[in-house]
């Protein structure tokens, strides 16, 4: 019995370990401010490309950079196609601590896509609009 709970407390601290890890090896990707929020989109690379991309949102106050509980968060993506409909792709998003949210986004092909960022939470409810590129 105490062997077994052992292993349950050595394995989470090793997944929590882990998950910390990830969380200091992620690079920006794109920063904006609005408001009083500002808003980091981070993956391991440092940009998105075709395929499954893994992601952070992090909301930090502008003012004193302490994290912003923003609540219910959502990302979509978008890009203009000349002779037809945009191509439109959205992310899901769970909380993972104060003021970070960690995503997964399927984008088709390489291009500059239009992000938009909404949020509706504790800390304020808004949205914010930027570009990034999928090389």
């Amino acid at each position: 019995m105490k062997r077994g709970l052992l292993y349950v407390v050595v394995g989470l601290v090793v997944a929590g370990t882990q998950s910390a890890v990830l969380a200091a090896d992620l690079k920006p990707i794109h920063t904006q401010k609005t408001k009083d929020v500002v808003i980091t989109l981070e993956s391991e690379s440092g940009q998105w490309k075709p395929g499954k991309n893994d992601f952070a949102l992090t909301f930090t106050s502008a003012q004193d950079k302490k994290p912003v509980d923003a609540g219910k968060v959502s990302l979509s993506t978008s890009m203009a196609m000349s002779g037809m409909a945009p191509m439109i792709a959205g992310a899901t998003l769970a909380p993972s601590g104060p003021g970070r949210y960690r995503g997964a986004i399927e984008l088709p092909d390489r291009g500059t896509r239009q992000v938009t960022v909404t949020w509706d939470g504790p800390g304020g409810k808004g949205s914010t609009k930027f570009s990034v590129p999928v090389r």
